[in-house]
């Protein structure tokens, strides 16, 4: 089988050394429009990763646990005003799991999968191809496979299964199936925090405006850190306009208690959020994953989570295929189609649960406040289904 494998972020990487790894038949090129000579090591966007990530990176030899911050404990909490604020705790101890997840920088993530990529591709020149500062101009579907224009040419090439994992933020990405523009914006950077910092705890709080949370770094130099993620509707967002000294102010007065005390806060980068998603994944023998099929709203913190799960099913289902198919005949396309259909479980809760919430904070009725905190409070005291809800969070569905 030959595959392309679109775009080497982090879906895309993980899912050309799952392929490299599992599928040894497998003539497999990875192309991305970056140069191999650009140092992605120093990019400092924040990811957050579940358990399930954390241990399939483990698995593929691609995980430094040095740069990344353990998630131990999440609180999760409704501000104030609302006559009952609620609040739920997780945490690993309980769960009887060594840590929940972790937040590592964007850098600290791709450059040990490429790093683990080059090795495997040195090792193997034959059927592993790093295509690199290669452009995908076109994927044209054929009845047994597809076509794809790359290069500056374009040079027109077949292969049998392509894998789109260019994601790209939402304000940037062409309209997918389903698209909806949530009008809030997501300031996004980090702050300083007073000694001992929070520790391995991860803070969501639901303000009036939108989700604003704090996930713990590893401290440096200067001391204890966390990634911010401060989202609010664009008709009501004059942060752009405000001192430091004003932003870290309001900051504070929306935290919980359990955060601690802010000490100072970098420059922010604004992004436009919105929902957009593919019905399907499988166009042909086209098929996408991670970004490239859903784009959701960072409240729950799944998108790149629920890319990587993309990427290990296919795989998985593509090493079946190609260890039983001379016993049952199944065809490769029947084997996608299952993958797609397999998939949906997983993806259309968080999409819809995502897009829920995001939706919410636009709405102004007088008791949703209310709402969410007795939900929330509610979800503390239940605890069977506080442990399903942070099992699913932590290794999907």
């Amino acid at each position: 089988m030959k595959l392309a494998v679109i775009g080497a972020g982090p879906a895309g990487l993980a899912l050309a050394l799952l392929a490299a790894e599992r599928l040894p038949q497998t003539e497999i090129h990875l192309f991305d429009t970056r140069p191999l000579t650009q140092d992605v090591s120093g990019d400092a966007r924040t990811l957050a990763l579940n358990l399930g990530s954390v241990r399939l990176l483990q698995r593929l030899q691609a995980w430094q646990p040095e740069a990344a911050q353990a998630i131990q404990r999440v609180h999760v909490s409704q501000a104030p005003p609302a006559p009952v604020a609620g609040e739920v705790w997780l945490r690993a101890a309980d769960l009887g799991v060594p840590q929940l997840g972790a937040v590592l920088r964007y850098g600290a993530l791709v450059a040990p999968l490429q790093q683990r990529w080059l090795a495997l591709a040195a090792a193997a020149p034959q059927r592993l191809f790093t295509r690199f500062g290669t452009a995908v101009h076109a994927i044209r579907t054929q009845t047994d496979g597809v076509e794809l224009d790359s290069g500056d040419g374009p040079l027109v090439e077949r292969f049998d299964l392509a894998v789109v994992a260019e994601g790209g933020v939402f304000a940037e990405q062409a309209r997918k199936r389903i698209r909806s523009d949530y009008h809030q914006n997501a300031w996004v950077g980090t702050v300083r925090l007073a000694s001992p910092g929070l520790q391995g705890l991860a803070v969501e709080r639901f303000t009036r405006n939108g989700p604003l949370a704090l996930l713990p770094l590893p401290d440096d130099a200067q001391g204890p850190r966390a990634a911010l993620v401060w989202c609010l509707p664009q008709a009501e967002d004059d942060i752009a306009t405000l001192t430091d000294a004003q932003r870290l102010t309001v900051i504070q007065q929306q935290l919980p208690a359990a955060a601690g005390r802010l000490t100072g806060i970098s420059a922010l980068k604004c992004f436009p959020l919105g929902l957009n998603a593919e019905t399907r994944l499988l166009h042909g023998r086209a098929l996408r994953i991670g970004n490239a099929a859903q784009t959701l709203h960072p409240v729950a913190g799944q998108g790149l989570n629920l890319g990587l799960r993309d990427a290990q099913a296919l795989v998985d289902a593509l090493r079946e295929w190609t260890e039983v198919t001379g016993a049952t005949g199944l065809s490769l396309d029947a084997t996608l189609a299952r993958v797609d259909w397999q998939r949906a479980p997983d993806r259309w809760p968080m999409i819809a649960a995502t897009d829920f919430l995001a939706r919410s904070f636009a709405w102004r009725l007088p008791g949703l406040p209310a709402l969410r905190g007795v939900a929330l409070a509610g979800l503390e005291l239940a605890g069977p289904v506080k442990t399903a809800l942070a099992r699913r969070m932590m290794f999907g569905g």
